[in-house]
């Protein structure tokens, strides 16, 4: 038997995102869903074993349930390596072969799979690789060349890495008992005197690393699905207004702030006017009705919410649409307090519930120069642009 072995334990630093990027959005999916698909749509791979990080453990159980094949999770380590030595102690007991594959390589064909898998059978190792195609210099500062390096017998390597399982454990092992911290699987095979047999991979087997790779992926997995990729970016506009009293916290972009006469706002949730508004908008981009309807004030379940939780929700809503968000921008109006100190705060908390970055949210605020119910202080508004695209 075959198992899958899916490192999705990342965090994704280089990528700048605040989540794990396998979450981000490809094509109505994410990039995680591509990964699993093509393993389970591979014959040649029976059981799958997801390695984890703890933080991410729900989620990822919830899109792995309805998976063709069976699936296990486990827990993954700081560093790579220590995820899949996780994984090697959790495969089924009948696992002939293990098949390591990174969740951020969502456009792997199920065809190289199984020719991986076909050629590990007969060599008990191998992998997917692709020529080099730059020029390679070697550096000694990063910052000028010393020569250049001979490309025609360097490979780029790519995953799955196939292995017998005695040997990819006794490797690990070994590796693990010397402390090297191999970059891939087949370096700690090869520690062993193995070597690993290379099966021509595929350029479109790329990794998700940066932000580019994504736009690359997403233009690529168009044109195999057979579409023609349309910039489609919609708009939307929210209001809300809530009134100042006593005896009610002041919360503001999900941050508690003092205001000086001791007012906060009045509402059924936790009267986030700013968050408000900004849920608005984005359900106004896609006719999806306004918080009202998703969240009235009729239901209990509301009564106090945070609404970070409710601005969450949405951002769930946009993503089920097949729709990603693009930025927001808004502007709350109040007199008192200052919130400039505590702006920073806010744009990542909107930024963390609606899973995208800080540098896609603005958040300003003004007087309304003691003019109207914002003047008198009697309550605060707020207005919100968002844009999505599909």
């Amino acid at each position: 038997m075959t198992t899958a072995i899916l490192a999705a334990a990342g965090r994704g630093a280089r990528y700048g995102a605040n989540r794990n990027k396998i979450f981000e959005p490809l094509r109505g999916r994410t990039v995680f869903e591509w990964s699993l698909q093509a393993l389970a749509d591979c014959p040649d791979i029976e059981f799958i074993v997801v390695v984890v990080n703890p933080a991410d453990r729900a989620e990822l159980a919830d899109l792995c349930r309805d998976c063709a094949k069976p699936v296990r999770l486990c827990i993954g380590g700081s560093e790579r390596h220590e995820s899949v030595w996780n994984a090697l102690a959790v495969v089924p007991e009948n696992t002939r072969f293990v098949a390591v594959h990174d969740a951020a390589r969502p456009l792997i064909e199920p065809t190289l799979i199984s020719a991986c898998v076909e050629a590990a059978r007969v060599s008990g190792a191998a992998l997917p690789a692709t020529p080099v195609s730059d020029t390679i210099k070697r550096t000694g500062d990063g910052a000028t060349t010393l020569e250049t390096v001979e490309r025609a017998p360097l490979r780029a390597v790519q995953t799955p890495q196939v292995f017998e399982l005695e040997l990819l454990t006794r490797a690990y092992s070994q590796g693990r008992a010397e402390k090297f911290p191999g970059t891939d699987d087949a370096s700690f095979v090869e520690r062993l005197g193995r070597p690993v047999t290379l099966v021509p991979g595929a350029r479109s087997n790329l990794k998700i690393t940066v932000r580019e790779d994504l736009l690359i992926a997403e233009a690529l997995l168009a044109e195999r699905l057979g579409e023609h990729r349309v910039s489609e970016i919609r708009t939307g506009f929210g209001y809300d207004v809530h009134q100042l009293t006593l005896g009610r916290a002041l919360i503001l972009g999900g941050v508690d702030l003092e205001h000086p006469e001791g007012l906060g706002l009045d509402g059924h949730s936790d009267a986030d006017v700013l968050l408000h508004a900004i849920s608005d908008a984005l359900l106004g981009a896609l006719a999806l009705g306004d918080i009202g309807h998703h969240f009235p004030n009729t239901d209990e379940r509301y009564r106090g919410v945070s609404s970070l939780a409710l601005l969450a929700h949405v951002a769930r809503l946009v993503r089920e649409q097949g729709w990603d968000i693009g930025n927001i921008d808004s502007m709350l109006i109040a007199e008192r307090p200052r919130i400039n100190p505590r702006v920073r705060e806010m744009r990542e908390n909107i930024a963390a519930a609606l899973g995208c970055s800080v540098d896609q949210v603005s958040v300003k605020a003004t007087t309304n120069e003691r003019l109207g119910f914002e003047g008198r202080e009697e309550g605060m508004a707020a207005h919100a642009v968002a844009t999505v695209r599909r």
